[in-house]
């Protein structure tokens, strides 16, 4: 790889420290050593989706947090957490700073349904739900009240499995794992017995992983139902992934009830209608055929995408929720070389987190091959951190991260587990090290 220009070694600034961020630094400190790499994220604590999207019982795809560790621990690469572009530092000041910059934000919104009653109290968003129980610090630390019998998951995708999972499980196999305590206490007192899983297209089209669909099949306590007359139409050539996936959905249709106490129920060509209900929801109109069907769910949970929000002082994309690029730069940006995007704010929420690591490959290839251009940008080296350190009180470093990680840790001695969640923007602050007065 050609190496930098004499004036000093490349310095890239890369905003987002999720597992998209982490890998274009490890990408770039591997391709061209020496390269300096600053990673700047909105929370105390690095890894983004790894830490916030990820359900709790995923442990082994949690442990992945060990190998980013590593990335952040590069002497050539620097944490700064609780800092938000926009608010604490501009993209003008980064671009004055660093030879590129690389946008990692991802996609932190959810996709409306557009139907009528979906803000109805008790119709809650894929995002919200997955943000609470993962500990999210930007959630409200109150219980989701979980008080109904019946709740509807209206999605075919990962997402829409991992809410349907937490919600029906027994929520003491969650115990060894990270989910708060407050969360866990909530799920002890749910009276949700019954999960319906809603999509309105056929077996076929659902965007689940085979894993996770056999692990949902194997839920101890839990009776699956799916209806058998829903293959009848399935073409009978399909790709070999879909082809296992409908096989495993038709052998659940062939179940018979075991009498266990919860239930999950799989619907398909049922596209929702409505959320009914006048002050809370108190049901689910779908679509059967050439009528309606109306589910007696008391609880909404709408998982049919995830997208991105504007960045200040980034380009942005109204119509489709991404930053725009062009082989990995970003259009219409500051300079003309010098500004690239990855993971899911470039290319929307797809892909699951290993997509992610070939995506900032490729994204690296790119800004590599842009390096004369970059380095004959005029940058002043330092003054970007400069600034965050005069604006942010509470600037977490990788020291700051490695004690919350520690205090993490301890609490999960109180519970047979490697860590549990710290997830209080004040608790989380604290734990890395800044007091309440500070």
């Amino acid at each position: 790889m050609t190496s930098p220009a004499a004036g000093g070694p490349l310095r890239v600034a890369v905003v987002g420290a999720g597992p998209a961020g982490i890998y274009v630094a490890d990408s770039l400190t591997k391709k061209n050593p020496g390269t300096e790499v600053d990673v700047f994220d909105r929370l105390p604590a690095p890894f983004g989706l790894l830490r916030y999207g990820i359900a709790p019982d995923h442990m082994k795809m949690k442990n992945l947090a060990s190998t980013l560790q590593k990335v952040i621990e590069n002497p050539t690469v620097r944490f700064f957490g609780n800092v938000e572009l926009g608010r604490d530092i501009t993209t003008t000041e980064l671009l004055a700073d660093y030879h590129a910059v690389v946008y990692t934000v991802g996609a932190s919104t959810d996709r409306p349904m557009g139907i009528p009653g979906e803000e109805l109290p008790g119709s809650i968003a894929a995002t919200e739900f997955v943000a609470w129980y993962c500990g999210h610090p930007d959630t409200d630390v109150a219980p989701i009240s979980l008080d109904r019998p019946q709740a509807a998951v209206i999605g075919l995708g990962n997402v829409a499995l991992d809410v349907a999972r937490i919600l029906i499980r027994d929520p003491e196999e969650l115990v060894p794992t990270d989910v708060p305590d407050s969360v866990l206490d909530a799920l002890r007192a749910s009276q949700i017995r019954d999960v319906h899983i809603v999509g309105r297209r056929g077996p076929e089209h659902v965007k689940f992983t085979i894993k996770e669909l056999r692990e949902m099949g194997e839920l101890d306590g839990v009776d699956v139902i799916v209806d058998p007359a829903h293959f009848a139409n399935v073409p009978s050539e399909l790709e070999k992934n879909v082809t296992k996936l409908v096989e495993e959905l038709r052998s659940w249709s062939t179940r018979e009830s075991t009498g266990a106490p919860r239930r999950l129920h799989v619907h398909f060509f049922a596209p929702p209608v409505a959320v009914v209900g006048t002050d809370r929801v108190e049901g689910l109109a779908i679509k059967r055929g050439d009528g309606v069907e109306e589910l007696p769910v008391g609880l909404v949970f709408r998982s049919i995408g995830y997208l991105g929000v504007p960045v200040p002082g980034v380009p942005f994309d109204a119509e489709n929720k991404i930053v725009p690029t062009a082989e990995h730069r970003v259009l219409g940006g500051q300079v003309e070389f010098g500004e690239y995007a990855a993971g899911w704010v470039k290319r929307g929420a797809t892909g699951v987190i290993g997509t992610n690591r070939s995506d900032a490959d490729h994204t690296v290839e790119v800004l590599l091959g842009d390096l004369p251009h970059l380095m004959a940008r005029q940058v002043t080296p330092g003054t970007a951190v400069e600034l965050v350190q005069s604006r942010v009180d509470k600037l977490v470093t990788l020291d700051g991260w490695n004690a919350l990680d520690a205090a993490e840790i301890a609490l999960g001695e109180e519970r047979p587990n490697a860590r549990v969640k710290v997830h209080t923007w004040a608790d989380m602050l604290s734990a890395a090290g800044f007091s309440s007065t500070d």
